[in-house]
């Protein structure tokens, strides 16, 4: 596991956490309540002593606990299937809300059931592929594009894509979105130059993801290593166990070669739940990009409201399968986030003074 530290530029994002406040109205002297619950969500793959995904789970093979603290799953999805609620309220909440939502009462009722909270959830993920098109590209540039646009159109229709490029600056070439042929543009419209300023960009990429709700995956196609962020990747990967977003990493052997490289995506992809790919070859890539869309088809996701815990830190997650032979299979996932209670942006500008001069 990278290791933890204090995140560098940590107020980019108020990170979905518990957070309570009270207000007194100057009409009425009503006190008013703004509760949100965080409703942290896993994405698990889980396969066989050969690598091959096991299917058809259902949500009591599973085990979930926070700190040692046993917690109890709210909603569970098996790939890009249907979402089962199983939580009617959060465990001790009386007016609650998932992330990226609020209420307000000026007396608690009872809480609204799960289902009502979540509404009809849709299936496929956000993706968010970061695609290197620094001056490490200039071989193998349109191999690369194709192997993207190949996997671009491989994907399932319901997921929501978008495109970004990143050499010495982050540039959003297609926002997140269904539109194939706008991604397709975007893909074929990027061109080589600059260094390489990776962690700056993932950085923000990450930032971007967390705003969405449900499964969120970066993709990130690299050819070399990283020659001019001020960003540590211990820091990008800690914030995106923190707000469950999973990364992939799809390199060629040029940044196999240093090894700081080959460590950090290994790293980097295998604390988040994702994979890391050094592809010697472009059809490597396009067998890379495959692995990704058949994994991102078979993974689970489970969620669950945290349990009340006084552990303000780092907090462990552990996520394991009960039954007849269940020890035999293997599961990946992240195994753990940062909490950040009631921290609200001190510095909206952060995130938009590293993009536009990252040195």
């Amino acid at each position: 596991m990278l290791p933890r530290r204090p995140l560098f530029l940590a107020s980019l994002l108020a990170l979905p956490y518990l957070f309570c406040g009270t207000s007194l109205s100057a009409q009425d002297n009503e006190v008013n309540i703004r509760v949100n619950v965080n409703l942290v969500q896993l994405n698990v793959a889980v396969t066989d002593g050969k690598g091959r995904y096991i299917t058809g789970l259902r949500p009591q093979d599973f085990e979930i606990t926070e700190d040692k603290i046993a917690e109890k799953i709210a909603t569970f999805e098996e790939g890009n299937g249907p979402t089962l609620r199983l939580l009617d309220v959060p465990p001790g909440a009386t007016a609650a809300i998932p992330y990226g939502d609020t209420q307000s009462a000026a007396q608690p009722s009872a809480a609204r059931s799960v289902t009502q909270m979540l509404g009809t959830s849709s299936a496929g993920a956000n993706i968010f592929i970061l695609f290197d098109t620094s001056n490490y590209m200039y071989r193998g540039f349109v191999f690369a594009q194709d192997a993207i646009a190949d996997f671009v159109r491989s994907l399932d229709a319901q997921s929501k894509i978008a495109f970004y490029t990143y050499s010495r600056d982050l540039s959003r070439s297609a926002p997140l979105t269904i539109s194939r042929t706008q991604i397709l543009r975007g893909i074929r419209g990027s061109v080589a130059g600059d260094d390489a300023a990776l962690y700056n960009s993932l950085l923000l990429t990450v930032k971007d993801a967390a705003q969405q709700s449900g499964r969120k995956v970066i993709v990130v196609f690299s050819n070399g290593p990283d020659d001019a962020s001020v960003v540590p990747p211990e820091d990008v990967a800690e914030l995106a166990q923190s707000t469950g977003t999973v990364i992939y990493m799809i390199s060629t052997h040029t940044a196999q070669l240093e090894p700081i490289s080959t460590t950090v995506f290994e790293r980097m992809s295998r604390d988040t739940g994702g994979k890391a790919y050094f592809a010697k070859s472009w059809r490597a890539e396009s067998r890379a990009f495959s692995s990704i869309r058949d994994d991102l088809a078979h993974l689970y996701s489970l969620t669950y409201y945290p349990q009340p815990n006084p552990d303000t830190g780092w907090r462990s997650i552990k996520v394991k399968l009960v039954g007849p032979n269940m020890k035999k299979y293997h599961l990946r996932t992240r195994d753990g986030y940062r909490l950040q209670p009631g921290e609200i942006l001190e510095r909206a500008s952060a995130a938009s003074s590293v993009e536009a001069d990252p040195k």
